[in-house]
């Protein structure tokens, strides 16, 4: 009897820097067992790609030029609900792990970790088991008890965030300048921040808001 051959893992990278493809294709292609199949800058040629070449894992940037990372994680999972997909970023935002995760993506990587830990991620996605990273994780449960803010509160903090006064907010979402009040002291209390520019601070940090 011959001997079996391991099976070759193919994957697809998705990010819009071109030498950051490159790093990945070196790394993978420098392992046994592993192909890189090719990349994409785009979400939209990422999609194309994923349809044509079918790839094992997909590793997938969540800041992409057209569309979300996120959006388009759904989307490919939408057409292959087994699709197996690692999230890429450069932050640590707890919130966008947790998005992601939520969204379907079996692992979470940042990517000044792809050299240490990207090959264990894709063998680990591959078999089916999540990969999160130990200190991302920790962030994770740590937030687990946090209440997550409501639509409203995210429109009203993002409003903050551009620089908005209570009154502007309450003109432009259509409420009383009482109720952005409110919806102000709630977002201050689930985030745990002192003030507004607090809060605008610590949502970014955790990827709840992009500025």
């Amino acid at each position: 009897m011959g001997s079996q051959e391991t099976p070759v893992v193919s994957v697809l990278a998705v990010d819009d820097h071109a030498l950051l493809r490159e790093g990945i294709a070196a790394v993978i292609d420098g392992e046994p067992g592993l192909h890189y199949a090719g990349g994409a800058g785009t979400a939209r040629e990422g999609l194309t790609l994923f349809r044509s070449l079918r790839p094992d894992v997909t590793l997938l940037d969540i800041q992409l030029p057209d569309m979300s990372g996120i959006d388009l994680l759904a989307a490919i999972r939408q057409e292959r609900p087994d699709a197996r997909i690692i999230v890429l970023t450069t932050y640590r935002g707890d919130a966008l792990a947790s998005r992601a995760l939520k969204a379907g993506a079996l692992g979470y990587l940042l990517k000044s970790m792809l050299q240490s830990d990207l090959v264990t991620a894709v063998r680990a996605v591959h078999a089916g088991r999540k990969y999160v990273p130990a200190e991302i994780a920790m962030e994770l449960s740590a937030r687990l008890g946090d209440q997550e803010l409501s639509a409203r509160e995210l429109e009203v903090l993002r409003m903050v965030a551009a620089g908005s006064s209570n009154k502007r907010i309450g003109m432009h979402l259509g409420i009383s300048e009482q109720t952005v009040k409110g919806h102000l002291k709630n977002i201050l209390g689930k985030l745990s921040a002192n003030d507004r520019t607090h809060a605008v601070t610590i949502a970014v940090q955790r990827g709840i808001i992009a500025v």
